[in-house]
């Protein structure tokens, strides 16, 4: 049985940690607030540019950020 990989990630936490919302790290990403829930909720898995830009803003590394787990 072949076994899909997940990505998770930390979004909420590091948005929460520089104590903005949703709507704020939307508006520095250039992406909906919708968007943003949806990724913290494990709902969309943003694409490269995304998440390079989520380095960018965060000040980190991609794998700092996006982890890759083993699914069920």
């Amino acid at each position: 049985m072949l076994v899909m990989p997940i990505i998770r990630n930390r979004v909420r936490e590091l948005r929460d940690r520089r104590g903005w919302t949703q709507q704020e790290l939307a508006d520095e990403v250039g992406v909906s607030r919708q968007s943003i829930n949806s990724i913290e909720c494990d709902r969309y898995v943003p694409g490269l540019e995304l998440a390079l830009t989520f380095a960018r803003v965060f000040r980190t590394s991609t794998d700092d950020i996006f982890r890759l787990e083993r699914g069920k």
